[in-house]
């Protein structure tokens, strides 16, 4: 199965409600999404920094039971190198996803 792995500023303007990035991650189904241990942890730390935020806290709890998070290991950072101009993401000038 073809998994599309999602990065933290994808997955941050998703739960915010962006719907130009909903619209683009709609068009998959939810059981191919996946993220990785880093995206995970940069969502925690993002959260770890609004304790406050209680409805951004939830949102996140909710989207991480839904999600795959996938190990990034060596070997993943070895094959992601090749792999990323590959891929259908582009980053603006900004450096913000496009996704």
């Amino acid at each position: 199965m073809i998994r599309y792995t999602r990065d933290t500023n994808t997955v941050s303007h998703l739960i915010r409600g962006n719907a130009t990035v909903g619209r683009r991650v709609v068009r998959v189904p939810m059981a191919r999404l996946c993220i990785s241990a880093i995206t995970k942890g940069e969502l925690r730390f993002g959260l770890a920094k609004r304790a406050g935020a209680t409805r951004l806290h939830a949102a996140v709890a909710e989207f991480l039971r839904r999600v795959d998070v996938l190990p990034w290991n060596s070997d993943t950072a070895d094959r992601y190198g090749p792999a990323r101009p590959l891929s259908n993401f582009r980053d603006d000038r900004s450096g913000r996803s496009t996704c």
